[in-house]
């Protein structure tokens, strides 16, 4: 790989894809809607010469094929939010896979666990477990695959990466933000979801490096890929290693499917959150054994760190 594009650079995966790649020497685009937000990220990068930052929109092909000139790889990090998922994914996997199309270039597109539905079977799944998505937003996911790997593309070489849910300095969108932010801010928190039950989680920076080491391998386009997390915590668990590193430790309080219907009275993405509650019930579990197979072994940073650094990030951040 001698020169990637990053579509959605400066949202919580984009961020550290870019950073990676940029830590890697190879000749990195990150492309976003705010330039003001791109040249944050450059100067939080230490303005690396081989970073150039373009602003556009992930929904125009034409801008795309622009951005992407020379490049061997597209990572396709642009997200939608919650409550305009119906409606827009589709529209934004058609643009991205056009300009693949026109690029003949392998595109990776890092995508959820939503289409899989309910763990049936293992404990840990494999990469053809079935996908039988009973949620809305699992159904959208799934015709989103389905795009993707379409047999009408014949010049793109796209692949998808599955994470499961996720926490680091960048995220933003995930479940996990929000407690962060809060603890690291020493203030009262929420915590979506049940706090007890061990879920699966991963650290972006190791994500990230994951992905680019998928997408820097021949062969490997075509097919789903795992992305896993080094093993199952608690929300309660997590929330003590948090507060340890922050040295302060205010309230935090779960919230169910009665308290999030309430606030999705106000707030159209708590709305949205209620139908994935059941993967705070019956966590979904990757497997990395194929990740490990063909690619390597999986290196990871021990949650107790990964919670610790990401706390500490956040609360660099408040202070400038």
């Amino acid at each position: 790989m001698k020169k990637a594009v990053v579509l959605g650079a400066t949202g919580g995966v984009g961020t550290t894809l870019t950073e990676e790649l940029v830590k890697r020497g190879i000749e990195t685009v990150a492309f976003g809607r705010s330039f003001a937000k791109l040249e944050k990220l450059k100067l939080e990068l230490g303005n690396p010469p081989h970073l150039k930052l373009v602003k556009g929109d992930a929904f125009d092909s034409a801008g795309i094929i622009k951005a992407a000139e020379g490049a061997d790889v597209l990572f396709h990090s642009a997200n939608i939010p919650y409550h305009e998922m119906e409606s827009r994914l589709l529209p934004l996997g058609e643009a991205v896979m056009k300009a693949a199309e026109h690029l003949a270039v392998k595109v990776v597109v890092v995508d959820g666990i939503y289409p899989y539905g309910r763990r049936t079977g293992a404990a840990k799944a494999e990469e053809d477990h079935p996908k039988q998505p009973h949620t809305r937003k699992g159904k959208v996911r799934f015709a989103y695959e389905q795009l993707i790997f379409a047999s009408r593309w014949k010049r793109a070489k796209p692949l998808i990466v599955r994470l499961p849910d996720y926490y680091g300095p960048s995220a933003q969108a995930s479940y996990l933000s929000v407690t962060m932010e809060a603890i690291a801010a020493g203030k009262p928190a929420v915590f979506i979801g049940n706090m007890t039950v061990p879920r699966e989680y991963v650290y972006l920076p190791d994500a990230s490096r994951m992905i680019v080491e998928i997408a820097g391998r021949d062969g490997t386009e075509g097919q789903n890929w795992h992305i896993p997390g080094p093993g199952l915590l608690s929300g309660k668990e997590l929330v003590q290693l948090a507060q340890r590193a922050s040295g302060k430790r205010k309230a935090v309080y779960p919230l169910g499917r009665v308290s999030l219907s309430l606030a999705g009275l106000f707030n159209p993405v708590m709305k949205e959150v209620v139908e994935m509650l059941y993967l705070t019930e019956e966590p979904f579990v990757l497997s990395g054994r194929k990740y490990e197979k063909e690619i390597g072994p999986i290196i990871w940073t021990p949650h107790e760190k990964a919670v610790s650094d990401t706390i500490h990030a956040l609360m660099n951040r408040n202070k400038a």
